[in-house]
């Protein structure tokens, strides 16, 4: 493919609406964050990050929806 021919056939854009930020309580301490969250690294996410708050660890899972909207689920390290 040349000069971009097809490219978003291989790899569709959507409409640039996906959420970049998203709302989490934090399983610990309970407080409300707001985090950054990129629909580029996939429809569906897991990592880990720590609450602005209390400072434990988050094991998150980001998923997004047909229409960009993210949905974000915390757990502490020891649920399943």
């Amino acid at each position: 493919m040349v000069n971009g021919d097809g490219i978003e056939e291989l790899f569709p854009l959507g409409d640039g609406t996906a959420d970049t930020t998203a709302s989490v309580v934090c399983p610990y301490c309970g407080a409300d964050v707001l985090i950054a969250v990129d629909p580029g690294g996939g429809a569906e996410q897991r990592y880990v990050e720590d609450c602005e708050v209390c400072c434990r660890p988050w094991s998150l899972t980001v998923r997004w929806d047909e229409r960009g909207a993210a949905q974000v689920d915390a757990r502490t390290e020891q649920q399943p």
